[in-house]
C-alpha cells in the first residue's frame, strides 16, 4: 500500500449498499481495520449486525475493528479510501468531495463506478493523482474479477496501492476496457430486467427462471439471484440510466422493480428481495423442486422417435438410466447409423470418465432401433425428437395416438413450438407434455417440463418423477413459444447483435468482458456460433412471430449472415474469427 500505512491497513468505505459491504468483508476478513461511513443510520446498524452475525458463524480468528459512522472525518486516519456509493456522477463528485477534503494529500481513493468516466470523476476532485477506479461488475466475494482503472493523471504511487488492495482483498485483476465492460453491463441489465418481467407476469418462479438459466445456459447465479446480490436499487439505477442515455425500451424498468425498490425491498443488502435472507446474509429457504409426483405412473420402457443429434442423447440417457430403449427412425439404415452414434458416445464418454465400460454394455444391452412405429406399442412414455416443423410433429404425433395404447405419456422435446398442436395432433391432449432437453442431452442437467391446460396431472407427475430417475432436473412452465431459457436468452443474444451495427464494436472484447467480467462460460458471439447462426434465427423468428415485440425481433444482420453462409461452428464461419468445427 503506501508508506504511511501500518502492517494493519487502515481502509475507508464510503457506502455501504450491495458492493460496499461484500468490500467490507472481503477487507475485514483480509486483516484491514475498516471505516465503514454510510449517511443512513439504518444501513450502518444492518450491516453491522450482518458482520457481527456472520463473524460469529464462523468461529474463526478474531479480526480488527470496524468502525461504523455518518462522520466523513473518520476517514482521515485511512491510507486507502474505496467510495462505492451509487452510480450517479453528481452523487459520487459530492461523496469524493467529501473524501479529500477530509483525507491528506496522497490519500489513494478509488471509485467503485461501473459507467462514469474516472477521468472526469478525478478531475472534479482536484487531485487527480490520488484517484483510481475499481471496476466491480458484480458485488464482490474473494476471487471476483475486478479491472483496476487508473487515468492518465493516476500517480504512480495510487496505482501501486490499488494492485495491492486487489492483492490483499483476493481478487482477480482482469484487462477488460471501458467500452467493452459498457456494452456487456448493458446486454446482462437487459436480460435481469427481462427475467423480472417474465416472473411479475407468473409465467415461472423465480426457483424455476433462476434454475433454468444457471442449468440450461451454465450461469453462475440465475438472473433473480444476481439482481438480489448486486442489489435492486443498484440495477434500478443503472437501467435508468441507461434507459434515459439510449432511449432503448429494453431498459425502461420493470415495473415489478420499481415497485420493490420503492417498497424498500432492495435484495440482499434489506434481507429481502425476490428472496429472503437470514441476520448473515445468507438466503434462507430451499428452492421448491415443482408440485410432488403423486399419481405417477411407473415407466417401464421408453421410446424415443428419430435418430438426430437429440434423439440420439435422449437414447442414451435412457438407456444408461437403466430403461429398455428402442429408437425408432425412419429407415432401418437411419436406425442402425443412430445406434452407432450412441455407442460412440458411451466410447467417449468412458475416455472422459464419465462412463464405465459396465454401464456401456449394460445399456447397450437395453438399447435397440427399429423404423416402423408400431415398436412404440408397447411403451410407457414416448419422447419425440424430429425437426422442429410443426407439420413434421403433428404427423408424428397423429401417427402416435393411433399406435400407443391410451394413457401413454407422449412427450415432444420442442424448444419453440406448440406442444398444444402436438396433443391436439394426437388427438388425445391429457397424454401430451413437453419434455424440453437441452444439447447434448447426456451432459445437459435442465429439462424444461412444458404443459397444456389440458395436460392430465398423472402426465405431469409421470413426467417429472421420469426426468428425476434420469438425473435431470425439472422446471415447470405452461406452454409458450421460447419456454424460460429462450424466451431470456435470445432477446440477450439479439441485444448483442444489434452491437454489430456500431464501428467501434470488437466481438472478442465483447465475449471476453462477458466471461471475465460477469463468469459467464461464453459470450454472447461465441454461444452463437455454438448454437448455429440459422438455428438462432429460426428461434428468433418463431419468437417475434408469438410475442411481436421489439425485443424478439431478430437482428438485420443475423439473416445477412446466414444468407452469406455464415452459420458458425457447424460449418467452421461465423462471427468469430476462427470457429472450430465440432
Amino acid at each position: 500500500m503506501t508508506a504511511r500505512q501500518t502492517t494493519t491497513p487502515v481502509t475507508g468505505i464510503v457506502g455501504l449498499g450491495s458492493t460496499g459491504e461484500a468490500l467490507l468483508r472481503l477487507l475485514h476478513r483480509a486483516g484491514h481495520t475498516v471505516v465503514a461511513v454510510d449517511s443512513d443510520l439504518d444501513v450502518l446498524a444492518r450491516t453491522a449486525g450482518r458482520l457481527k452475525a456472520a463473524l460469529a458463524a464462523e468461529d474463526g480468528p478474531e479480526r480488527p475493528d470496524v468502525t461504523f459512522t455518518t462522520d466523513h472525518s473518520a476517514l482521515r486516519a485511512a491510507g486507502l479510501v474505496i467510495e462505492a456509493v451509487p452510480d450517479e456522477r453528481a452523487v459520487k463528485n459530492e461523496v469524493l468531495g467529501r473524501i479529500v477534503a477530509v483525507c491528506p494529500p496522497g490519500t489513494p481513493v478509488l471509485t467503485t463506478t461501473a459507467s462514469l468516466s474516472v477521468a472526469r470523476l478525478a478531475v472534479a476532485t482536484g487531485r487527480p493523482d490520488d484517484i483510481a477506479g475499481l471496476r466491480l461488475f458484480t458485488p464482490p466475494v474473494a476471487g471476483s474479477p475486478v479491472e483496476p482503472v487508473r487515468t492518465a493523471l493516476t500517480s504512480p504511487d495510487t496505482a501501486a496501492a490499488v494492485d495491492a488492495l486487489v492483492a490483499s482483498a483476493g481478487l482477480n485483476p482482469v484487462a477488460v476496457g471501458a467500452r467493452p465492460a459498457a456494452d456487456a453491463t448493458a446486454l446482462i441489465l437487459g436480460f435481469l430486467n427481462r427475467a423480472v418481467i417474465l416472473f411479475d407476469e407468473g409465467y415461472a418462479t423465480q426457483h424455476d427462471i433462476d434454475t433454468a438459466m444457471r442449468l440450461g445456459c451454465g450461469l453462475p447465479a440465475g438472473p433473480l439471484e444476481t439482481l438480489d446480490h448486486i442489489g435492486l436499487g443498484t440495477a434500478h439505477t443503472a437501467l435508468t440510466e441507461l434507459w434515459r442515455r439510449t432511449g432503448d425500451c429494453a431498459y425502461e424498468p420493470a415495473p415489478l422493480l420499481s415497485r420493490m425498490v420503492a417498497a424498500g425491498r432492495l435484495g440482499r443488502t434489506s434481507g429481502d428481495g425476490f428472496y429472503t435472507y437470514d441476520e448473515t446474509g445468507t438466503a434462507t429457504g430451499s428452492a421448491a423442486d415443482g408440485p410432488g409426483d403423486t399419481g405417477a405412473s411407473t415407466v417401464r420402457r421408453v421410446g424415443v422417435l428419430g435418430s438426430g443429434a437429440m434423439a440420439r442423447g435422449i437414447a442414451e440417457v435412457t438407456a444408461g438410466a437403466g430403461y429398455p430403449t428402442v429408437l425408432v427412425a425412419r429407415t432401418a439404415e437411419k436406425a442402425g447409423l443412430a445406434l452407432k452414434a450412441v455407442d460412440e458416445s458411451f466410447t467417449r464418454g468412458i475416455r472422459r470418465g464419465r462412463v464405465t465400460v459396465q454401464a456401456k454394455a449394460a445399456a447397450q444391452e437395453l438399447l435397440t432401433g427399429a423404423h416402423d412405429m408400431t415398436a412404440l406399442a408397447d411403451c410407457d412414455l414416448v419422447i419425440e425428437a424430429v425437426a422442429e416443423d410443426t407439420d413434421v410433429k403433428r404427423a408424428m404425433f397423429a401417427a402416435l395416438g393411433d399406435v400407443c395404447a391410451p394413457g401413454t405419456v407422449l412427450a415432444t422435446t420442442t424448444s419453440s413450438l406448440s406442444v398444444a398442436d402436438c396433443a391436439d395432433a394426437a388427438g388425445r391432449p391429457a397424454d401430451v407434455v413437453g419434455i424440453h432437453f437441452f444439447n447434448p442431452a447426456p451432459v445437459m442437467k435442465l429439462v424444461e417440463l412444458a404443459h397444456t391446460g389440458t395436460v392430465d396431472r398423472k402426465t405431469l407427475a409421470t413426467a417429472r418423477a421420469f426426468c428425476r430417475t434420469l438425473g435431470k432436473t425439472t422446471v415447470a412452465c405452461p406452454d409458450r413459444t421460447g419456454f424460460i431459457v429462450n424466451s431470456l436468452l435470445f432477446p440477450y443474444l439479439g441485444a448483442a447483435l444489434a452491437l454489430l451495427e456500431r464501428h467501434d464494436v470488437d466481438i472478442a472484447e465483447t465475449d471476453h468482458a462477458i466471461r471475465s467480467g460477469f463468469g459467464y462460460p461464453m459470450g454472447p458471439f461465441a454461444l452463437l456460433d455454438t448454437i448455429g447462426l440459422d438455428v438462432s434465427l429460426a428461434i428468433q423468428n418463431r419468437l417475434y412471430e408469438s410475442f411481436k415485440t421489439p425485443e424478439h425481433e431478430p437482428a438485420a444482420v443475423l439473416e445477412e449472415l446466414v444468407t452469406a453462409g455464415l452459420l458458425g461452428r457447424k460449418n467452421g464461419r461465423g462471427l468469430s474469427t476462427s470457429v472450430p468445427r465440432r
